[in-house]
């Protein structure tokens, strides 16, 4: 027999008279005006496959197994009453009205309701929001069955939370100030534009000067900023000024980060292969300083132990605060290539660009330009320079000079009628008599300018794009002649100055912009030089970031300014007078092609020179990769 639920006589809100009980809530009917409730008779409770046909699965949720129909918008939500049956007065913070319940957007959601960080979400019947399945958890469903189909209890959860709240709707998205807003599509949070992190170059680590940790963060900063587009003696001076570098330290940041540039594409080869994502800016750099020291120099040497280096590494990374996080990663890398190195480096040979270190574009431009040498050419340029030095002829003579060397205890050999070469690079402050202007730094190709170009004495000679002044320098060492040295760049003509007082030299510093003739004072040169504008891909090997910095459309824009600069000299040569064109470029577009079509709009007259040359290495070809072009101008 069933029970029957007994009548509750209660005070309620008052409620629209015609509003009508939920579809198919047969056993209750709508309130009356006393608020009362008339229970009728209770289905049976179903089990089985037939719970999931016609609804519920469960015992109706009620006193006794009575039946209740779902709720519209709370209206038949008895009123709050105390003991006696009596509505009470509404309490704090809550406010008196017909129905004791605020809308559905201003109330706090259920457990089915989305959270406030989520977008919102509306709660539908027989779908849960998180999935279709068994759950250990209250609120939150498990995996979806095979079938399709959720438990009939979950089904009846739902059901009844939906009876419980009406039309549930979950708050507007409001985005935490704490929070990033919503990531773009495909992309994660952490990979937000937003998120980026921005490199912190000014700060000033708690690492020893005198430790590798704090050589490898120097290099790894003065790396980081490569990559954003700065030379690296640029990004290195940033370095040394805003840290407590002493001289030795310096020494160290410099060798680590020219070592990592002429690795570096192997370097992101082998990042790739073991990073779980690309790391940050100064990660990377960590990472790009720290793998070449772990491998052999071609002397099979090596300048540190990888236990060292892997120790030092992860020690950097924690006293950087753009480090710090993934210092793990760090670790876990660099031991990794411990492990794993034969078969990393095999692997990372397969690529070109970490096989030679050079970007895909500028090694077929190589193989296009020389395809009997070009491998000798990338090759070359992955090697430390030689120190190359030039004998100042007003000071003494190269054989006074070498032996200078051999008391100083310093191997050196003669190349050139001014060239000594040193058997192993030592530091400047080491050089003896370079401080008194007996010699200075410069490559074997460079020294044949000032002698193609054959100055005599009292004559007028106008050096174009003259910075830092080594061809400056030496033409006054040959001849005494009246020179300017001009450039476009005011601080970089600082240094010709510099040059020409510790070499006991004089000239005419000019700084103006080769291609205009506003600075000329109309008296024609007897002898210019026009070491013009240039990719300065032929001076790799002693600029390695130029390799990464430079793209294969600069050669044409960079050609186009040369033409002009070459075609405003020709105007300022005297009859009879020679032009020497330079530079320091391995691409036939700014030499070869470039003297061509100069000589064709002028009428030159092109006299004998070197032409290209190219750094293939070697005892005889160990020089930088440049190109001379002479002309004279007809009387």
């Amino acid at each position: 027999m069933t029970k029957q639920r007994p009548v509750l006589k209660l005070k309620t809100a008052s409620a629209p008279a015609s509003a009508a009980p939920a579809k198919g809530a047969t056993s209750r009917p709508a309130p009356g005006k006393g608020g009362a409730y008339k229970a009728g008779p209770t289905p049976p409770y179903k089990s089985g496959p037939a719970a999931r046909q016609d609804g519920p699965g469960k015992p109706p949720a009620g006193k006794d197994g009575a039946a209740r129909p779902p709720r519209k918008d709370g209206e038949f939500k008895p009123a709050p009453y105390n003991k006696d049956g009596a509505a009470r007065p509404p309490r704090r913070n809550e406010e008196s009205q017909s129905s004791p319940y605020k809308d559905a957007a201003s109330r706090t959601p259920n457990r089915d309701a989305a959270p406030r960080s989520a977008p919102e979400r509306e709660a539908t019947p027989g779908v849960s929001p998180y999935g279709a399945g068994p759950s250990k958890h209250p609120g939150r469903g498990g995996p979806a069955r095979r079938d399709g189909q959720g438990k009939p209890s979950f089904q009846d959860d739902h059901a009844r939370a939906q009876d419980r709240s009406g039309a549930s709707r979950a708050l507007p998205y409001k985005p935490s100030p704490v929070r990033a807003e919503p990531a773009e599509p495909g992309l994660r949070a952490s990979h937000h534009r937003d998120f980026k992190p921005v490199l912190q170059t000014q700060f000033k680590t708690d690492l020893r000067p005198d430790s590798l940790s704090f050589a490898l963060m120097g290099a790894a900063t003065a790396v980081a900023q490569v990559r954003t587009g700065m030379a690296l003696p640029q990004a290195l001076a940033g370095v040394f000024a805003s840290s407590d570098a002493t001289p030795q330290s310096r020494g160290a940041i410099q060798d680590i980060a020219y070592r990592a540039m002429r690795k570096l594409g192997h370097s992101d080869a082998l990042i790739a292969m073991m990073a779980p994502k690309a790391p940050d800016p100064l990660v990377a750099g960590l990472l790009a300083c720290a793998l070449p020291l772990m491998q052999k120099d071609e002397d099979g040497t090596s300048a540190y132990e990888q236990f060292t280096v892997v120790d030092q590494t992860v020690t950097a990374a924690a006293a950087h605060p753009d480090t710090a996080r993934a210092k793990a990663m760090i670790n876990a890398v660099l031991r990794r290539f411990q492990r794993e190195r034969k078969e990393l480096l095999e692997a990372a040979q397969l690529q070109p660009v970490a096989k030679w270190n050079y970007p895909q574009w500028w090694i077929d431009a190589v193989r296009a330009a020389y395809p009997d040498q070009w491998q000798a050419v990338l090759a070359t340029g992955n090697q430390p320079p030689p120190l190359t030095l030039r004998v100042n002829a007003r000071k003494g003579t190269v054989e006074d000079y070498l032996q200078t060397l051999e008391q100083a205890g310093i191997a050196a050999t003669r190349i050139g009628p001014q060239a000594v070469r040193l058997a192993k690079p030592v530091g400047v402050h080491l050089i003896p008599g370079f401080d008194e202007g007996l010699v200075s730094v410069q490559d074997a190709a460079a020294q044949l300018a000032a002698q193609l170009l054959d100055v005599k004495d009292g004559q007028r000679v106008l050096d174009a794009c003259a910075a830092p002044g080594g061809k400056t320098c030496h033409i006054l060492e040959l001849a005494d002649a009246q020179v300017t040295a001009l450039d476009a760049d005011a601080k970089r003509l600082l240094r010709v100055g510099e040059n020409l007082e510790r070499l006991g030299l004089q000239a005419a510093l000019q700084p103006a912009e080769a291609q205009n003739r506003d600075w000329w004072d109309g008296q024609a040169y007897d002898r210019i030089l026009a070491d013009v504008p240039c990719t300065a891909s032929g001076i790799v090997r002693r600029h390695p970031d130029i390799r990464w910095l430079r793209r294969k459309g600069d050669t044409l824009q960079l050609a186009t300014l040369s033409a002009k600069i070459l075609d405003n000299l020709w105007q300022m040569l005297a009859p009879n007078g020679k032009l020497l064109f330079v530079t320091c470029s391995l691409w036939p577009q700014e030499s070869e092609a470039q003297a061509a079509a100069f000589a064709a709009r002028n009428g030159a007259v092109r006299l004998d020179a070197p032409g290209q040359l190219l750094p293939t290495g070697g005892s005889e070809q160990d020089h930088d990769g440049l190109f001379y072009a002479l002309f004279q101008k007809h009387a």
